[in-house]
């Protein structure tokens, strides 16, 4: 057990064992966002040298570079890095609860609630109401869809399966309306429309980062008071329920943590897929399966991913500055085939 560090609080409703490496490995993770961050903000159509980028940021470099960081690069960097974080704590929290391997926000219907709402306010309601209601939209969008699956799978409490299953078929029916509304709008609604739903952070402000921070500070910590119960609900309901979890209250808490954080994310820069699934399983490869490990690990990894994928669609194609999601759907779709393959048999 040495190689084992506890970790509790004076209450002990926090109370869990971490593995020694996982500290390294999150160190790690750590320092290697730091480093893509200040590559990140050094590439573009004009170079910056990273050693500048860094005096900048500390405060002691020259004014020369300060619109293109500061306005351009800075808070599109910041955003990509808060929802890539959201997006992985989520899938996390899914893949956990509903006890799924394939489970994510974007696989069980939340991120298509979010995209049925946005493109109905982008096409009936963007010439009447500032698009700065848009992500306002999404995240109701977002949560009426999660209320109706969580409601359709209900019979005598939740069971994962049933979730899972009723989230799918709710995910294709929200789909199958926000083609219809995009095929039936204007041109120049069907563009901007389309545009969000493959997902960006083109254009990002300071507004935008201040807006989506607090979601990540409000539900990070709550998540770890739920470390315990998840851990025993790996073990079956009944056996949570005999170690006197309250299975079905805190699987609905659950589920509206990770509704809130994807929404949010959603939000803010559209339909980014797979990331919820994949950070996840990234990070059981480095770190193992001890949830409260996995909340900072996948959060680093999915921050990690987007703000790369960003970095990338923007520098790669010059002068063409490309949707996000449209690098992160081509790294994530053989990743879900290759789920798909390794968890046939089950």
């Amino acid at each position: 057990m040495n190689k084992y560090t506890s970790v509790r609080n004076r209450s002990g409703t926090i109370s869990f064992l971490i593995e020694k490496k996982a500290f390294i490995v999150v160190a790690v993770m750590i320092f290697v966002v730091l480093f893509s961050v200040v590559i990140g903000l050094a590439a573009g159509s004009t170079w910056i040298h990273p050693m500048s980028i860094i005096q900048h940021l500390l405060g002691i470099g020259s004014q020369e570079h300060t619109f293109v960081i500061d306005t351009l690069r800075l808070p599109r960097m910041i955003l990509a890095l808060l929802v890539g974080a959201a997006l992985g704590i989520a899938g996390l929290i899914l893949q956990e609860v509903i006890r799924n391997p394939l489970a994510s926000p974007d696989i069980i219907g939340i991120t298509s609630g979010a995209s049925v709402a946005a493109v109905a306010f982008i096409t009936f309601f963007s010439g009447t109401i500032s698009l700065r209601w848009l992500p306002l939209a999404a995240m109701a969008g977002a949560g009426v869809v999660s209320i109706l699956i969580y409601w359709l799978s209900w019979k005598k409490g939740v069971t994962p399966i049933r979730l899972v299953l009723i989230g799918i078929g709710v995910a294709a029916a929200m789909d199958a309306l926000t083609t219809m509304m995009i095929v039936f709008s204007p041109i120049t609604s069907a563009s901007q429309a389309y545009t969000w739903l493959t997902g960006s952070v083109y254009g990002t402000t300071w507004e935008n980062v201040y807006a989506m921070l607090p979601w990540l500070l409000l539900f990070t910590p709550v998540v770890f008071l739920f470390t315990r119960s998840i851990q025993a609900q790996k073990l079956g309901d009944e056996v949570a329920v005999g170690l006197g979890v309250r299975v079905q209250g805190q699987r609905f808490v659950m589920v509206f943590i990770s509704v809130a954080l994807s929404g949010a994310a959603v939000a803010f820069a559209g339909g980014i897929g797979f990331v919820g699934l994949m950070a996840p399983h990234i990070g059981r490869y480095l770190v193992g399966h001890s949830f409260a490990v996995l909340i900072p690990v996948s959060a680093l990894i999915g921050g990690w991913m987007v703000a790369m994928a960003d970095v990338v669609a923007r520098t790669a194609f010059l002068p063409l500055d490309l949707p996000v999601g449209v690098l992160v759907s081509g790294i994530g779709a053989p990743f879900f085939l290759y789920m798909l393959y390794r968890k046939r048999n089950l």
